[in-house]
């Protein structure tokens, strides 16, 4: 298991918790300056997504600075300077990026995604999606994206220092109020 690293906070939440707003409250009490860092496409044609994203941006103080990464989150991680911290949003649009990938270029993308995080100098925030909470996706694809985001959140956590989960607008600390599942 890896060791907790005091610069990486996870915030997870089902689709329109808040979690997103409540990584931004986090990131504005930090007192540093702040990267937003997106990892979702570019979807001109999709007016839903596009004003989304449109609604994100109207949230963000002016002063943050805003990179638009999609696919390539690891490679942004190499080149982000010690004294910012970093708002990733989200884990889910990144791995939308590699669900094609078969399991053994998954694997070392992954692989790849937890070194940079934890060689990244920024300390991070990294909001994440909440998925398979009752609803069996009904395409091969679409149970892939449940099951490798569950098992890279399951490999993050152990290497952050907090951890929220958001749900109907309110954050829970689920470092403070839980206990890890034992493997069996």
């Amino acid at each position: 298991m890896a060791e907790a690293d005091a610069m990486l906070t996870l915030v997870t939440g089902p689709s329109r918790s808040g979690k997103s707003r409540w990584a931004e409250h986090l990131a504005l009490r930090s007192g540093r300056p702040v990267t937003y860092v997106a990892t979702g496409p570019r979807l001109e044609d999709d007016a839903s997504w596009s004003e989304r994203l449109a609604l994100h941006r109207r949230r963000r103080p002016a002063d943050w600075t805003t990179w638009e990464v999609e696919g390539e989150l690891s490679a942004a991680l190499e080149q982000a300077p010690a004294e910012r911290l970093l708002l990733i949003d989200s884990l889910g649009t990144w791995l939308a990026h590699h669900l094609e990938l078969d399991t053994s270029a998954w694997e070392q993308e992954q692989e790849q995604l937890l070194s940079a995080l934890q060689h990244c100098s920024s300390p991070a925030l990294i909001v994440a999606e909440e998925t398979g909470w009752g609803v069996v996706p009904p395409t091969a694809i679409g149970g892939r994206f449940r099951d490798r985001l569950g098992a890279l959140q399951q490999r993050l956590l152990p290497r952050c220092s907090e951890a929220w989960l958001v749900v109907h607008g309110r954050a829970i600390d689920l470092l403070r109020l839980s206990r890890p599942v034992p493997e069996l």
